[in-house]
């Protein structure tokens, strides 16, 4: 039988250099996004020049697929029409390319929240012992959750008209715009009320799925904190509860979530295994930054009960489903392409054939398959500090380009870009959400020295 081993309790201390650092990378996100958004109001709509000849020749190639579909009875004539409606209301190249990338960064982050909270309950509804050590990071990547609610929110009433397609009454009024693929979908969006109006049904998802995911995100950290105060078992049990509550919920609600946030800005076009293909690619994210955070608290000297065979636990988790992201994006684009129905392969003919989408489309499978695979491929790559600090930022970056191809190339057609002011949004966002994790995670224990499964965290060995 193992023996009992005596920990001293760990708190993390917010420093003011760390503080002061972030706060420079807010600035430089705010002066970047700054030059951007000025390039961007004096470029107009040149963008394409860009993207080179391929980027019209791909639009007039999806354009062609979707006429084509009306052999298979799609109402692409409708479509046509509801694209030259669009024309008319359509607002000012720098503020689609400004709303576009603001939806897609919160869209993004909000992954991140989450995802803190979900890991933290798998740990407690697998009664995992390895993890005590570093289940307070990911719960610490939950108090970004009401934020994103709040810009959430927010965000959905200043952009939907230009994000959003479906949002446009006149695709549900008889007459030469109406959309008849469009308002099959209505009571979807605006149930009870009739398609056109408010989307009653989609707010009310929005908001009640932030509100529950932050009420057990409280309820999993009071318990947390009560075990800190309370040398008792009966918080791990309440939290295996909740936290197996939770699990099921989330099953449903991040699946719909990403039908609504991203799969709707393509209205016509849907795939089955989105919920599936968003969930992936958060959830890569969100272990890599859990893991980033854990390699930088051990290097400043942090985290005493955390060694490398829990550091190798987390580098395996970044390989594994580095791997199940890239089953799930062939899975999508293989059911697509050999069922060639053009409402569908229209997604990817955009993406393939455009610039700056279509060089993203590649890069995404080596930065987000390949380097992980390669880089984290041996036991030991996955126990070492400096290579986790590598291979952890890479996967964040190359799922920020996967969301921008998943939102970008449906608000902006031929006319998205990365630029300064993407990078500035992106680093803007970043810093924010930095502030709000570390500050968080100074408020409590690193560990919880009443956990049950500390030992069993401590005698970890693989």
């Amino acid at each position: 039988m193992a023996h009992h081993v005596e920990v001293a309790e760990e708190q993390y201390v917010f420093r003011p250099e760390t503080r002061k650092k972030l706060f420079i990378l807010l600035g430089v996100g705010i002066v970047v996004f700054l030059i951007g958004l000025v390039f961007a109001m004096k470029n107009g709509g040149h963008q394409e020049e860009h993207g080179g000849g391929h980027g019209h020749a791909a639009v007039a190639e999806a354009s062609k697929l979707v006429a084509s579909a009306d052999q298979h009875g799609a109402a692409s004539e409708g479509h046509e029409h509801a694209a030259a409606g669009a024309e008319h209301h359509e607002k000012p190249y720098w503020v689609r390319r400004l709303f576009s990338t603001l939806w897609m960064n919160n869209v993004f982050f909000t992954g991140l929240g989450i995802i803190g909270l979900f890991f933290v309950a798998i740990q407690y509804a697998a009664q995992a012992g390895w993890s005590v050590g570093v289940k307070r990071i990911p719960l610490a990547m939950g108090r970004w959750i009401p934020i994103a609610g709040i810009l959430m929110l927010v965000l959905w009433f200043i952009t939907s008209h230009d994000i959003f397609h479906w949002t446009h009454d006149y695709l549900y009024k008889e007459g030469p715009q109406f959309d008849k693929i469009i308002n099959k979908k209505a009571p979807f969006f605006f149930w009870p009320l009739a398609g056109g109006t408010f989307p009653l049904f989609y707010i009310a998802r929005m908001v009640i799925f932030f509100s529950l995911w932050y009420y057990f995100f409280v309820q999993i950290r009071k318990n947390m904190l009560a075990e800190d105060l309370e040398a008792t078992n009966d918080y791990w049990y309440k939290n295996r509860v909740v936290a197996t509550v939770f699990l099921i919920f989330f099953g449903v609600s991040s699946s719909v979530s990403a039908w609504d946030w991203v799969m709707s800005i393509d209205t016509h076009w849907f795939s089955t295994m989105f919920g599936w293909y968003v969930f992936a690619s958060w959830w890569v994210t969100g272990l890599a930054t859990i893991t980033l955070i854990v390699a930088h608290l051990k290097s400043a000297g942090y985290l005493k009960v955390v060694n490398s065979n829990h550091l190798h636990d987390l580098g395996k988790f970044c390989f594994a489903f580095s791997i199940f992201w890239t089953y799930i994006w062939f899975g999508q684009f293989l059911l697509i392409y050999y069922a060639n129905i053009p409402e569908e392969t229209v997604y990817f003919v955009e993406r393939m054939k455009t610039s700056p989408y279509s060089w993203i489309f590649y890069l995404n499978l080596i930065v987000n398959f390949v380097l992980p695979f390669l880089l984290l491929m041996t036991r030991d790559a996955k126990r070492q500090l400096s290579t986790l600090k590598l291979v952890c930022p890479i996967i964040i970056i190359g799922h920020w380009f996967d969301f921008f191809n998943m939102v970008t190339p449906g608000v902006m057609k031929n006319e998205g870009g990365i630029g300064f002011m993407e990078i500035g949004v992106a680093l803007i966002f970043a810093a924010a959400y930095l502030l709000v994790v570390l500050s968080g995670l100074a408020k409590m224990p690193l560990f919880g020295k009443n956990d049950p499964m500390l030992q069993e965290s401590l005698h970890h060995h693989i």
